[in-house]
């Protein structure tokens, strides 16, 4: 999957340089790739499956500008499909018996696996070192994609306090990681 990873990465930076048909080739590519990983997890509803490969070549083309080339693009990719097929269950308010655990789920590409596993491992090696106040709200609203105001409900705390919580740990993580370099 090395070659795959190369590849959409000269596409990708080639796109970003202003080559259209590069962009073009990358969004076939990855559409492709987006496809096969949707519908393994939509059963039953291929129709969804295809909605969401839409909305994520289209996330994709409207964000790539923030795409950071010292990273693997593959790695990218996934986190914008992962995070479209998180808010189309949100969305259709698919629970219980229909949950799908996604953090078990293969990677849309297979070498963005280890990728994966330690650049959440870095996340929470970070979230660590902020307050425990900071830390909980990102846990539970960034990362187990709890609504505000039942996370400010689970910590006690009011919903602007949780915003704000989150919102400096945030900040703050930026800033560790921007210290931390490449």
């Amino acid at each position: 999957m090395v070659e795959a990873e190369a590849e959409l990465k000269r596409l990708m930076l080639a796109g970003l340089a202003g080559d259209a048909a590069a962009h073009r080739t990358l969004l076939a590519a990855v559409a492709r790739h987006l496809r096969n990983y949707y519908r393994a997890r939509m059963r039953g509803a291929p129709e969804d499956a295809e909605d969401l490969v839409q909305e994520t070549l289209i996330a994709i083309h409207t964000r790539r500008d923030s795409y950071d080339a010292s990273y693997p693009v593959t790695a990218w990719i996934y986190a914008i499909a992962r995070y479209r097929m998180i808010d189309h269950f949100r969305r259709h308010k698919r629970r219980g018996g229909d949950h799908i655990p996604l953090d078990d789920a293969p990677e849309l590409f297979t070498a963005a696996e280890d990728q994966a596993s330690d650049a959440r491992r870095d996340v929470m090696r970070l979230l660590d070192t902020l307050p425990a106040k900071q830390r909980e709200a990102i846990q539970l609203v960034k990362l187990d994609g709890m609504s505000v105001k039942d996370a400010a409900a689970r910590l006690n705390l009011s919903e602007s306090d949780v915003k704000v919580s989150a919102h400096r740990g945030l900040k703050a993580l930026m800033k560790l990681m921007a210290d931390a370099g490449p």
